[in-house]
C-alpha cells in the first residue's frame, strides 16, 4: 500500500513538472511569435519609409516639349536677314554685291596681267641682239601684261636717246600702275559703307524700341527685345560684309604690289639690255 502511495506521489510530481514545462514552452512560443510579428512589422515600415524617401528624392520628369525644327546654313542667314528688316539689310546686301563684283573684276584682270617676266626679257633681248627692234615690238604687242606695254614704249623711242627712253618707261609705268589699282577706291568705299549702314540701322532700331517703351508706358522684356534684336542684326550683317570685302581688298593690293615690283625690276633690266647692245641712239 505504501508503495502504491509512493508511486502515485511520484506520478503526481512528474505530471506537475510536465504541466509547468508545457506552460513555460507555450509562454516562450507566444513571446517568440510576438517578437517575430514585431520584427516583420518594423521591417515593413522601414521598407515603406525607404520607398517614400526614394520617391521623394527621384527627379520629377518634365513633360516632353515639342522638338523645334533646327534651321542652319543659308536658311539661318535668310531668317535673320528677313528679321533685320528690308531697308538697311537690302542696302547692305547691295554693298556686298557691288563690292564682290569689283573684286572679281580686279582679280581676273590682275591674273591676266601677270606674266613670266624672265621669259619676256629673254625674248626681247634676243631680238635686240639681232638688231630687230620691230621684232621686239611685235613680241611686246602680243603680250597683254603691263610690263610688255612698258617695254613697247621704250622700244618705240630708242631713236630719241636713253634719257627719253627712261622717262618714257617711268611715265608709262605710272599709267600702268594706275590701271592696276583701278576699282580699289570703290571696294574701299563699300568696306567703309557697309558697317556704317549697319550702325545706322542699329541706332534707328534702338529709337524704335524706346518709342515702343514710351507708347506702352512699361519696360517689358518682350517689348524691348524685338527692337534691339533687329538693331543688332543690321550691325552684324554690315560687319560681315566689311570683313568679306576687306579680305578680297588685301589680296588685290598684295597682287598689285607684286606686279609693280616686277615692273620696276624688269624696267631696269630692259634699259641695261638696250645699253649693252647699243640699241639706243646716242643723242
Amino acid at each position: 500500500m505504501k508503495k502504491l502511495f509512493i508511486i502515485l506521489a511520484i506520478l503526481g510530481i512528474q505530471l506537475a513538472l510536465a504541466q509547468q514545462i508545457f506552460a513555460q514552452g507555450e509562454s516562450d512560443t507566444a513571446a517568440t511569435s510576438e517578437e517575430v510579428t514585431d520584427t516583420s512589422a518594423n521591417a515593413e515600415e522601414e521598407v515603406m519609409e525607404e520607398e517614400e524617401e526614394e520617391a521623394a528624392a527621384a527627379p520629377v520628369a518634365e513633360p516632353e516639349k515639342p522638338v523645334e525644327e533646327q534651321v542652319r546654313g543659308h536658311q539661318l542667314i535668310k531668317k535673320y536677314f528677313i528679321q533685320g528688316g528690308p531697308e538697311f539689310m537690302g542696302i547692305v546686301l547691295v554693298c556686298l554685291i557691288l563690292g564682290l563684283a569689283f573684286c572679281i573684276e580686279r582679280i581676273i584682270s590682275l591674273n591676266l596681267a601677270t606674266t613670266n617676266t624672265k621669259k619676256l626679257l629673254a625674248s626681247v633681248e634676243n631680238e635686240v641682239k639681232a638688231g630687230n627692234i620691230d621684232g621686239a615690238k611685235e613680241i611686246c604687242k602680243s603680250n597683254r601684261s603691263p610690263i610688255a606695254s612698258i617695254f613697247y614704249q621704250g622700244l618705240d623711242r630708242v631713236d630719241e636717246g636713253i634719257d627719253i627712253v627712261e622717262k618714257s618707261i617711268v611715265s608709262y609705268g605710272s599709267v600702268q600702275m594706275g590701271l592696276l589699282e583701278r576699282g580699289l577706291v570703290w571696294i574701299a568705299l563699300f568696306i567703309a559703307l557697309a558697317p556704317m549702314l549697319g550702325f545706322m540701322g542699329t541706332v534707328i532700331g534702338m529709337i524704335e524700341a524706346f518709342d515702343s517703351i514710351e507708347a506702352a508706358g512699361d519696360i517689358s522684356p518682350s517689348l524691348v527685345a524685338g527692337g534691339i534684336k533687329v538693331a543688332l542684326l543690321t550691325t552684324v550683317f554690315g560687319l560681315i560684309v566689311a570683313i568679306i570685302l576687306q579680305i578680297f581688298y588685301n589680296y588685290i593690293v598684295s597682287k598689285v604690289d607684286g606686279i609693280v615690283n616686277d615692273m620696276e625690276d624688269a624696267s631696269i633690266s630692259f634699259v641695261d639690255i638696250l645699253v649693252k647692245n647699243n640699241a639706243v641712239s646716242k643723242k
